[in-house]
């Protein structure tokens, strides 16, 4: 990876990070604290923890298409400062009702597809699969790692001091983004002209995204709704208070993080990424098996957890360089939106639904969280194998309109999009190898004043 690259992976890597620890650390503990706000019940507890997905399952879509539509990072800042102001509703909120409004605000932050796709924007199609693999990942392991340090922090902080955080981290956010490239996206589709409901549609239509967008709701769902009913069965079963479990999860996490590293190789390099998805989806199905069928023992729980975050590492390492392949060029960010907004309302869902079955009998309640994991991945399995693409850095010349220079090389047959990084002096290109000639070749190679080798 070129130095470009790297920069964007690490400011929208920290961006990700600190917003997914600052909404999940409160997730392992909040039914347990929960209780000591006015007016709190079981129902009101999940709805609080999961009410900031209903927040991003709307808000996502439609800042999404105005991104394909408009720059991205002035959408970014929109959503961190959101999310800031949701903290501070929920730190200063005296009953449940306030700390529901809370998340719902921060929730309305919803730019997690708009930072996906400024990232494919800034990242070449061959290491493309690197920088969304490394974003899954860290995804993934934010929100374990929220999830050992919520237990551990809030004995000390209590609840508002972890909403407090929140806020904080979402100013740290915003100062990462000024390290994040800015780009100029040239593409062959005007989207200017192209309606609210076209741009949708193109996205909607394509069979796999929606499959995708199955695979990464009913992961969420149940990912939000174990982090509700598990901290009564740890202290159940185990006799661990909050602050312990944090020891449970921690282990765990790197655990099921060392074994996804090797399955995400095979999936990127070995182009296999359909096998290790389904296993990843299987391997859900039986850890729901392990912790209903063990849901009174210890090895049963500690079990059926270690297999489900090895397949939650493996699922957020691989959909969004899924989709990174699979979407329209112009309509990128509309298709991360669509998914982010899948995601979060599967949390919504996730956090409602374990409220519901937190005083149920352990087994039902895995039972049938099991069976809506089998039932995605029943939907799932048609899926293809995602296309593997190509692109090419080039240089632009000094003392060159970068304005007329990137229609230039719009205008080349093969070339389907140009992403250009003027204050570096680099240009993106994304290629159709079937349609470039030895002209088009020559023709790049004239405007870059280099010879290229593609």
């Amino acid at each position: 990876m070129n130095s470009i690259e790297k920069r964007a992976i690490a400011g929208i890597g920290g961006i990700f990070a600190l917003r997914m620890i600052g909404l999940f650390m409160i997730v392992p503990v909040f039914a347990v604290y929960g209780h000591n706000y006015a007016h709190a019940t079981p129902f009101l507890i999940g709805l609080a923890v999961g009410i900031y997905g209903l927040g991003q399952a709307i808000f996502q879509i439609p800042m999404s298409m105005a991104a394909d539509k408009f720059p991205r990072k002035p959408m970014i800042m929109l959503g961190l400062l959101l999310f800031a102001v949701g903290g501070v509703v929920a730190a200063t909120a005296t009953d449940i009702y306030g700390v529901i409004i809370g998340r719902a605000l921060a929730g309305s932050g919803a730019v997690s597809g708009v930072m996906m796709a400024l990232l494919a924007d800034v990242t070449r199609e061959q290491e493309r699969t690197k920088a969304m693999a490394a974003m899954g990942l860290t995804i993934a392991t934010s929100i374990m790692l929220s999830f050992a340090i919520g237990p551990m922090m809030v004995s000390s902080l209590g609840i508002s001091g972890l909403f407090w955080l929140t806020a904080v981290f979402a100013l740290v956010a915003m100062l990462l983004l000024l390290i994040v490239p800015t780009p100029l996206r040239v593409l062959r589709h005007n989207l200017g002209n192209q309606s609210i409901g076209a741009q949708l549609k193109e996205v909607l239509l394509i069979g796999d995204l929606n499959r995708l967008h199955i695979g990464i709701f009913a992961l969420h769902l149940t990912m939000t709704a174990i982090f509700v009913i598990v901290p009564k069965q740890l202290a159940d079963v185990l006799d661990l208070t909050v602050r312990q479990q944090g020891m449970v999860y921690l282990p765990l996490l790197f655990i099921g993080f060392a074994i996804a590293i090797p399955f995400i190789i095979i999936a990127e390099k070995k182009q296999k990424m359909r096998q290790v998805f389904l296993a990843a989806l299987v391997a859900l199905v039986v850890a729901f098996a392990c912790l209903a069928l063990g849901s009174k023992l210890s090895i049963g729980l500690i079990l059926g957890l270690g297999i489900y975050f090895i397949g939650f590492n493996l699922l957020e390492a691989t959909i969004p360089s899924w989709i990174s392949k699979r979407a329209p060029v112009a309509n990128k960010a509309t298709a991360m939106g669509v998914n982010s907004s899948s995601q979060f309302l599967g949390a919504f869902f996730g956090g409602a639904f374990g409220g519901l079955l937190l005083n149920q009998d352990p087994m039902i309640s895995w039972g049938i969280l099991g069976a809506i994991m089998a039932l995605a991945l029943l939907l799932i399995v048609p899926i293809s194998q995602p296309p593997y693409l190509t692109s090419t850095t080039m240089a632009i010349p000094k003392q060159t309109d970068v304005s007329n220079w990137s229609q230039q090389v719009m205008a080349v047959e093969g070339v389907d999009e140009v992403v250009v990084m003027a204050k570096d002096g680099v240009a993106y290109l994304k290629l159709d190898k079937q349609k470039l000639t030895d002209n088009s070749r020559q023709l790049l190679s004239q405007l870059t004043e280099t010879k290229l080798d593609i």
